[in-house]
């Protein structure tokens, strides 16, 4: 009865947002649907941040009550075990997590998300970061949120552009409740999610962002998010070394992308372990980490706060690196080294099966290089450097140079502190760690792999188009057949009969031999002469030119170009599926660029 309810109430209140659909114009509903996506991922977000912080709470109340030190060793190889189990039993293996799935489905699937993806990162992240993994939670929020908008858009049968604004929203507003920061939500849609996406709509982006952050505000406690009050002004004496921390920030970036995607690879392709088998190899290597670096545990916000607040020294407490007789290089050396570990960290924990996200690791990185870089500098001398200030200004250098989002990362700090005063210096850092790592390469670890498929848009507008077409939908598998044994009598008759330009050849076996075009027939439709002496041997044409359905667009028309024939045949797993013309792709191009424009 209690269920019956819910529904009832829940059917009311989709009537109701009908009736508005249908009396509000379209940019009216567009700004109530970014405040309704704006809400409700603010409030997933708010709660998936909470349930984290509590279990965190829970796990250093346990070390006051218990004082069991190393049972935390071993929570995030439980939260990892946890994860894969709740993946392959309740969410049958599909945990759609990663922002490149969120691209993949903007760019393969006309923005159209799984349902499952609404909730599925809740949990496995929850799981994952809650229990200890080295990882974060805004990328889960950013593809839930991105789950919720996509949805809302199909329920209220939106159109294409519409359905990838919410998207966006979803995601700005889940960036901007997880750090209280509505402009950085915005930055990172507009950077990250709708790069090369066709859309004019901001005011719904920025009402979403706004929703999202003051759900946020109004929620969590001050603890909970990422805030800095301690700064010192900006001293234009320190420009040099802000553009040279800007350059170690775009290094640490490119070997903290290289050296995730490593291990990431050997984990998909290598290692053919079962997957409780990773999660076990993982979680035991993440748990040593976490014993030589303790502040790898988590998140790492803690430790971030720490180090930029000028009480970095009781990082060390209870650590190996805890030697009285290297004095402040304990602290140094300590410090690098878990910047140096941190992708290790994030990797092994997602790799193995956790669930989180890259943008917590990337600015816990960046802190950390932030702060040794300064560290190194006064411990030699050099020149006196506001520590806590590079610490902050670290964290935008390596999430610029590591998710390609300098504006992001410049508004994310500017607003965790409240203010402007460092805008100057985040400027140079962002702009030089962003140009470094492109210097390395040319796309961000999260999309390198999918644009080298062709899966995801790039400012490429053509590209892009060109993505959202499907070898499958442009070919055409209604052809008629005739046999290579066959009469020519017999192949004129299929002709006459036919409305296709080109027959399928093929043997008794059923295999594909060649095809026949009609042109190449017509000269002998009036000449019973030639008739009577040709076979359909003889007519046969070929081409090394062939399909395979697994072919990108891009390798599809480099195919046509090179071949130089208006058909050509498409096989899927040796086995003829039919034939890809020109003019049907030519056709299908036009849908998509009509559907863009919609």
């Amino acid at each position: 009865m209690k269920n019956n309810r819910y529904i009832q109430i829940l059917k009311q209140h989709t009537l109701v947002l009908k009736y508005l659909h249908d009396h509000l114009n379209r940019n009216q509903f567009l700004i109530l649907a970014g405040i309704l996506v704006g809400l409700t991922t603010g409030i997933v977000a708010v709660f998936l941040k909470s349930v984290v912080h509590n279990l965190h709470v829970a796990i250093d109340a346990q070390l006051e009550v218990f004082n069991y030190p190393y049972l935390n060793l071993f929570l995030p190889l439980m939260g990892i075990l946890l994860t894969v189990w709740v993946v392959k039993v309740f969410l049958k293996g599909k945990d759609g997590k990663g922002i490149s799935n969120l691209l993949i489905d903007i760019a393969q699937r006309s923005g159209i998300m799984a349902q499952y993806k609404m909730y599925s990162q809740v949990v496995a992240s929850a799981l994952t970061v809650g229990f200890g993994g080295s990882a974060g939670l805004e990328g889960p929020i950013a593809v839930t949120g991105g789950a919720i908008g996509s949805n809302f858009a199909r329920i209220y049968k939106l159109s294409y552009r519409e359905r990838i604004l919410l998207i966006g929203c979803g995601a700005a507003s889940g960036i901007a409740a997880a750090f209280n920061a509505p402009i950085t939500g915005m930055m990172f849609a507009i950077e990250v999610i709708l790069v090369g996406a066709v859309f004019s709509d901001f005011i719904p982006l920025i009402i979403s962002a706004v929703c999202g952050a003051l759900i946020s505000k109004v929620i969590l406690d001050d603890s909970i998010l990422l805030e800095f009050k301690s700064l010192k002004e900006f001293d234009y004496q320190n420009i040099f070394y802000y553009i040279l921390l800007g350059i170690f920030s775009g290094l640490v970036s490119v070997y903290y992308s290289r050296s995730t995607m490593k291990i990431e690879h050997f984990f998909k392709h290598q290692f053919k372990w079962s997957d409780y088998s990773k999660a076990i190899f993982g979680g035991l290597i993440l748990a040593l980490l976490c014993f030589l670096f303790p502040p790898l545990f988590g998140e790492g916000y803690s430790s971030v706060k720490i180090l930029a607040s000028g009480s970095a020294n009781s990082l060390l407490n209870k650590s190996f690196f805890d030697i009285p007789q290297l004095g402040d290089w304990a602290l140094i050396i300590f410090v690098g080294f878990i910047f140096i570990f941190k992708s290790f960290a994030y990797s092994f924990t997602v790799s193995s099966g956790g669930s989180g996200g890259n943008f917590a690791p990337s600015l816990f990185a960046g802190a950390f290089s932030g702060y040794f870089f300064a560290a190194v500098n006064n411990k030699l001398n050099y020149h006196s450097l506001p520590v806590g200030n590079f610490t902050l200004v670290g964290m935008c250098g390596v999430i610029s140079g590591v998710m390609y989002a300098p504006l992001t990362g410049i508004f994310l700090i500017a607003e965790v502190t409240g203010g402007y005063d460092l805008i100057l210096p985040l400027m140079l850092v962002s702009t030089s760690a962003y140009a470094i790592a492109r210097m390395f390469e040319p796309y961000s670890m999260e999309k390198k792999h999918l644009i080298a498929k062709k899966q995801i848009f790039t400012e490429d507008y053509d590209q892009n188009l060109l993505g959202l077409i499907s070898p499958e939908e442009i070919i055409d598998n209604e052809y008629e057949v005739i046999y290579a044994d066959s009469s020519l009598i017999d192949l004129l008759k299929l002709i006459r009969q036919s409305t296709r330009n080109i027959i399928v050849c093929k043997n008794h076996n059923e295999k594909f031999v060649g095809f026949i075009l009609f042109d190449k027939v017509r000269k002998f439709l009036m000449d019973p002469e030639l008739q009577e002496k040709l076979t359909v041997k003889e007519l046969i044409s070929k081409t090394k030119f062939e399909v395979d359905t697994s072919d990108s667009i891009v390798d599809i028309i480099n195919k046509f170009e090179e071949a130089d024939l208006w058909y050509l045949p498409a096989f899927e797993n040796g086995e003829f599926k039919g034939f890809i013309s020109k003019t049907r792709f030519l056709s299908a191009y036009r849908n998509k660029l009509r559907l863009t424009l919609s």
